[in-house]
């Protein structure tokens, strides 16, 4: 049987690196063959691509950005997420497409049709099955993701540019009801946990 596709979205700060752990640990515990990977990155390829789109002395274009971003998901389907899928690994990965169009789109301006453009000859009509977007305030997701780590380049952008990357995930999650799952990231962990738990194991078919 196929894998499943699932993957993680959300504002830096919205704890999205966490709960992808306890997934994992989630879907091993029922015994899922799982493969963690990540976008930007995923491939060696994509993994040099990631460190020039993060470098914080870095000022691309948006459209030189969404090209590279679909310039590793390519590299990235065709040598890592296809084959596990195919052969029946579920993958887990922490951001997709859905993050080109907010943080291309949503906060750098590049028109949305453009990115359709790209996901449709790049992805040829391959979706995740799961998508779970933390959503969560521009400033709490700063001041949580500021006591952690020095900002790469996308971190470093003020209030205003994340408030607008929040609005296109919404905007995407509106557009595909039935893939996008909006979570409250604002909730303490543990209790996301607890209401995630029975939700993920329904959609995927687990019983618990």
């Amino acid at each position: 049987m196929r894998g499943k596709f699932i993957t993680l979205e959300g504002i830096d700060g919205a704890g999205k690196s966490t709960q992808l752990q306890w997934l994992a640990g989630l879907l091993e515990a029922h015994g899922i063959p799982l493969l963690i990977t990540r976008e930007p990155g995923g491939t060696e390829f994509g993994e040099k691509l990631r460190q020039m789109l993060l470098d914080r002395n870095q000022r691309l274009h948006p459209d030189t950005e969404a090209l590279l971003m679909f310039a590793a998901r390519r590299e990235h389907l065709a040598k890592v997420i296809v084959p596990a899928l195919e052969a029946g690994t579920w993958v887990l990965c922490d951001r997709f497409t859905d993050a080109t169009f907010a943080y291309q789109s949503g906060g750098s301006g590049l028109a949305w049709d453009r990115i359709e453009a790209l996901e449709q000859w790049v992805q040829q009509g391959l979706q995740p099955d799961i998508t779970l977007c933390f959503d969560i305030a521009p400033e709490l997701g700063r001041a949580r993701s500021g006591r952690i780590k020095q900002p790469d380049r996308f971190e470093q952008e003020q209030d205003a540019f994340f408030s607008r990357v929040r609005q296109a995930y919404l905007r995407r999650a509106r557009e595909h009801p039935d893939r996008m799952h909006i979570i409250d990231a604002s909730a303490p962990v543990i209790e996301i946990q607890k209401k995630l738990e029975p939700v993920i194991l329904s959609i995927c078919g687990i019983k618990s």
